[in-house]
């Protein structure tokens, strides 16, 4: 079982400056979005406002962190193996006192897991061999390129060459999972290659590449489009295919977000024909609803209730790319006839109950606006250490809960 050693931080300011590509840089004031947790008749809270911009507080005291660990470890003492998964809103490897808590950890023999860093607080290469010794054993690392010259420009890694150095001896000694956010031009065709090239002759145990968005449709709800001005995102599909063909190239293991993992299938594993068979173990589908999702999911979604016969069930998407940063704006710019009277919003959608209420009703026809699950399938950021039977598993799980979240809001047909 993992705990989350959550060290704060926040964008911009704990990680040593923004990279040129990140997706919190330019944001300003955050307005509250509005969201499933947020009061019933109080637009905002926490999670759709500083939440969502990861600007809850700078770094914690090491001793913070510990107390908040033991609290967790004290509530799953009985839950077998337990590791830490360090992570935060700033860039992990510049949280000064990474090598303290790592050490603390250690001696309550719990290995440490880094979650994503760039890399660019490691100004000395023998820092990932204090942490390996410390008890990490893992480590997501966001290396954008094997090229020193590129990764001071896009990165703004100060000692390109020292966190290099630092990314081979993890590989050499522990798992690690590289990930690059690919800029059409700059670290892709030969120079992705070349960085696949390293990571594989080094040891590393995956690559996860990741799209870059520059737009409000792909992602970006800050207020902050175009990150980059001049630079056109990767179409999806295209995006795919370069994770497929890389996946084919290498030893390790590839997956994409938002697609594709060649490996497990996923996103959407079942709606593939041959996994057909595993949709029998769906709930049968007794009410009637629209559902509201992403331009990437609506093909699968819709796939997926063909094959089950499910006439009842429309699948509506917007143009928002990722279903999880639907917004109402979003929302005001759907054909309301094309909506049931029963509708299913994604469970992590950024729209309070009120808006979705009032935009999904505004033709003069009073909606019933019920929520999905969080999610639907996983992401390859998650199923990239997961089987293909993992990922499945996963996905008949989130499509009962949805099917009971249309049986319970939809209207009967018995």
């Amino acid at each position: 079982m993992q705990l989350v050693a959550d060290v704060g931080g926040i964008p911009g300011k704990d990680c040593n400056g923004f990279c040129k590509y990140c997706y919190f840089r330019k944001v300003k004031e955050i307005k509250s979005f509005g969201c499933a947790h947020c009061l019933p008749n109080k637009i905002g809270c926490e999670r759709c406002s500083k939440g969502i911009s990861e600007t809850q507080g700078a770094f914690k005291s090491p001793f913070e962190v510990m107390n908040e660990v033991q609290t967790a470890l004290m509530m799953n003492m009985r839950r077998g193996d337990i590791s830490a998964y360090i992570s935060g809103g700033g860039d992990i490897s510049c949280y000064p006192y990474l090598e303290t808590l790592t050490a603390n950890l250690n001696q309550f023999s719990i290995p440490s897991i880094l979650g994503y860093t760039c890399g660019k607080g490691i100004s000395d290469s023998d820092m990932a061999t204090r942490l390996i010794n410390n008890g990490v054993n893992e480590v997501s690392f966001t290396v954008f390129s094997s090229d020193p010259k590129l990764r001071r420009e896009w990165v703004k890694d100060k000692h390109p060459e020292e966190a290099l150095e630092a990314c081979k001896i993890f590989c050499e000694n522990i798992k690690l999972t590289g990930a690059a956010v690919i800029i059409p031009g700059v670290n892709d065709g030969d120079v992705l290659r070349e960085t696949c090239n390293t990571l594989e002759e080094w040891g590393a145990k995956g690559m996860l590449l990741m799209r870059f968005g520059n737009t409000f449709n792909e992602g970006l709800i800050l207020g902050n489009e175009p990150i980059l001005k001049g630079i056109e995102s990767q179409p999806v599909e295209e995006f795919a295919e370069l994770v497929r063909q890389i996946n084919s190239e290498y030893k390790f293991r590839v997956s994409g977000t938002p697609l594709c993992d060649p490996e497990t299938g996923g996103p959407f594993a079942i709606a593939k024909d041959e996994n057909e068979i595993f949709l029998q173990f769906i709930k049968p589908i007794t009410g009637e609803a629209t559902l509201i999702t992403s331009k990437i999911a609506e093909p699968f979604i819709s796939k997926i209730f063909n094959k089950l016969e499910a006439n009842s069930v429309n699948v509506v998407a917007v143009e928002k790319e990722i279903a999880c940063l639907i917004t109402k704006e979003d929302l005001e710019k759907l054909d309301l006839s094309e909506i049931k009277q029963a509708v299913i919003i994604p469970g992590r959608a950024f729209v309070h109950q009120l808006d979705a209420e009032r935009i999904l009703s505004a033709d003069g026809l009073e909606r019933i606006v019920g929520r999905g699950p969080d999610t639907l399938s996983v992401d390859g950021e998650l199923s990239i250490d997961m089987t293909d039977e993992n990922v499945i598993e996963r996905e008949l799980e989130q499509f009962n809960d949805l099917v009971d979240a249309i049986n319970f809001f939809g209207m009967r047909l018995l």
